[in-house]
C-alpha cells in the first residue's frame, strides 16, 4: 500500500485563543475585509457569506477557500486547500516518495470571536481536519502571529495576533 490509501484526518487541531481589547465588529472586519486581511495574511479576495469560494495568493501557489460558515462579528468558518507546485524548490522530500504524486494541504479553518465583559474580543482560532499525510509540513502564518506543527504534533505560536488589529 501507498501512502496515499492511508491519508486519515489528524486527531489534534491547531487551537489558539487570546483576548483582544478592540470590539468583534473590528476583529470581524480584520478577518474578513481583503486589504486589511491581506495586510496580516496574504492577498486574497474573501467575501464573509456562506457557499463563496475565495482564495490566498501563496508563495508556491493559490490556496483556495470556500466559505462555510459566516456569522458577522462572531463566526467564520472556512475550506483551506493548499497544493504546492510540482517544481517547488522548498518541497518536503517525502512529497517525493512513491504515493504522493499530488500533496495537498486540505483542512479547515475556524475563527470565533466573543464579546468580553470589557467590551473587547475572546477570539478562538482553531485550524484542523488535516490529511495525516500533509501534518509534519503544516504551518500556519501571518505577519502577527505565527503556528506551526512538526511530525510530533508540537504546536508552537511564534507572536501575538496582535497585528490583525492594527490591520483593522
Amino acid at each position: 500500500m501507498t501512502a496515499k490509501t492511508h491519508t486519515t484526518a489528524a486527531d489534534a487541531p491547531l487551537s489558539f485563543e487570546c483576548e483582544l481589547a478592540a470590539p468583534p465588529e473590528k476583529v470581524w472586519r480584520a478577518l474578513t475585509e481583503p486589504e486589511l486581511l491581506a495586510a496580516w495574511m496574504m492577498p486574497n479576495d474573501i467575501k464573509p457569506e456562506t457557499g463563496k469560494r475565495f482564495a490566498f495568493a501563496g508563495p508556491d501557489a493559490a490556496i483556495e477557500c470556500e466559505v462555510l460558515d459566516a456569522e458577522p462579528g462572531k463566526l467564520l468558518r472556512y475550506s483551506w486547500r493548499e497544493r504546492p507546485r510540482a517544481d517547488a524548490a522548498d518541497r518536503p522530500p517525502a512529497f517525493d516518495s512513491p504515493g504522493f504524486d499530488s500533496p495537498s494541504f486540505d483542512s479547515i479553518v475556524t475563527f470565533t470571536l466573543a464579546r468580553t465583559v470589557s467590551g473587547g474580543t475572546h477570539l478562538r482560532v482553531v485550524h484542523d481536519g488535516f490529511v495525516q499525510a500533509a501534518r509534519p509540513v503544516v504551518a500556519v502564518s501571518g505577519a502577527g502571529c505565527g503556528l506551526s506543527l512538526d511530525v510530533r504534533k508540537n504546536p508552537a505560536a511564534a507572536n501575538s495576533p496582535c497585528v490583525i488589529l492594527r490591520a483593522a
